[in-house]
């Protein structure tokens, strides 16, 4: 007795957002705290810590790529399709100090039944961008939860 169930995007969204973090290792492994979630959109943020920095002594941008591309990935898989990335680059635009708070802010640019683009904007705790990254994405057969839908709006 299989009933579907059906939930507004924004609860698709932060389901399907909980799921994927109880599974995301890598992510848990680096301290990344989910904010905000919404259908294409996140807001993730990240402590930058001593084993993330390079001989500089500031963040190796590995760690801010793989943080950006996160955040990406959960703002392209908030409708409970599996998605992953087709593409990414990324931009670093001022170095990490040791300690800082990043945000990583994702927002869909565009969505067809296949793929997308979505830009992260990676801030530290200041407020100054040091990272600009954008994503392409493909969706792949399955979901997240399956069978969870969210409602149509009525027009």
């Amino acid at each position: 007795m299989s009933e579907k169930t059906e939930l507004t995007p924004e609860e698709v969204a932060k389901a399907v957002a909980q799921t994927m973090f109880g599974k995301d290792k890598a992510a848990q492994h680096m301290g990344m705290a989910l904010k905000s979630i919404g259908p294409g959109k996140a807001v993730m943020t990240m402590r930058v810590t001593d084993e993330m920095l390079n001989g500089h002594n500031i963040c190796h941008g590995g760690y801010v790529f793989t943080f950006a591309d996160t955040a990406f990935a959960y703002a392209c898989n908030a409708y409970n399709q599996n998605t992953v990335a087709q593409g990414a680059q990324i931009d670093f635009l001022r170095p990490v100090a040791p300690d800082s708070l990043l945000t990583a802010t994702a927002e869909e640019r565009s969505r067809s039944r296949q793929t997308g683009v979505y830009d992260v904007t990676v801030t530290d705790q200041d407020g100054r961008v040091v990272a600009l990254f954008r994503g392409s994405s493909h969706t792949i057969k399955g979901q997240m939860i399956p069978g969870l839908t969210a409602k149509q709006e009525e027009e």
